[in-house]
């Protein structure tokens, strides 16, 4: 990398607590920072599947260490604030996706899905985003998808807790940006995922989302490489309180 490029996109020195780190997107993203110099913290329930992450991760040179927690869970959220030490980069990954008709939906449902697409990422938040703040810099990527602007396939309540993560980069970015704390969300296409795979299931469903891309396929977790080291690094400097559309022209329809 040559010296300009490094000053742009270089996380040397950065600490990146990725949630939902252990598959899907939230690898993906875990190890592009891990490769752009950044030490990662992975966080997500399953600690097989944690310390697989981990080896992956540093088989490919990145410093990594693992937090098993269910951010569903309360008191999990505050295990994490107290044990994860100084983080620079804060991306929240983690969600679940509840595909019911509307009307079958639960009172559990709705607040197991709450909980941990909305407010676990709030909570995290709350705590890192103040702490970076006081460092004078710092990032939040939230990951929102389709549903944070349109209904999607049984969107319920994995709708409506998406359309609130909108928002609550917007809020986050009004209240830190000026202390050099920018936040950002990505969208996401239909991505083949651990999440999706209830959708990939269906007869037909993958060709069908594919052909809905401009670019004539469905996501893979590498395409959030780019734009995670993007929105983590300097090179995002002016960019704050936006949602950043990975794609593939899925949402100009």
């Amino acid at each position: 990398m040559s010296d300009y490029l490094h000053s742009l996109f270089a996380l040397d020195g950065r600490t990146a607590l990725v949630t939902g780190g252990s598959s899907g997107i939230g690898y993906a993203i875990a190890e592009a920072l891990g490769r752009a110099g950044a030490e990662v913290v992975l966080v997500a329930r399953r600690e097989p599947q944690l310390a697989q992450a981990a080896e992956q991760l540093r088989a490919h040179g990145v410093r990594t260490r693992w937090i098993s927690a269910d951010l569903g869970d309360s008191g999990d959220v505050t295990r994490v604030c107290d044990t994860a030490g100084t983080v620079d980069i804060l991306v929240n990954d983690a969600a679940n996706n509840i595909r019911k008709p509307m009307h079958t939906l639960t009172d559990d449902d709705y607040a197991e899905t709450l909980a941990l697409n909305l407010t676990a990422p709030y909570r995290l938040g709350q705590h890192f985003g103040p702490r970076m703040a006081e460092r004078g810099w710092g990032r939040i990527i939230n990951i929102g998808s389709q549903q944070s602007i349109s209904a999607f396939g049984d969107s319920g309540v994995y709708g409506v807790s998406k359309a609130a993560i909108a928002g609550l980069t917007r809020s986050q970015a009004e209240a830190w940006s000026k202390q050099g704390v920018l936040v950002n969300t990505l969208m996401p296409g239909f991505v083949l995922t651990p999440l999706t795979e209830p959708a990939q299931a269906q007869p037909g469903r993958v060709e069908e989302l594919a052909a809905r891309h401009l670019v004539g396929r469905n996501g893979l977790p590498a395409d959030f490489a780019g734009a995670a080291v993007f929105l983590a690094s300097d090179a995002s400097a002016f960019v704050t309180g936006q949602m950043l559309f990975v794609d593939g022209g899925f949402s100009v329809h």
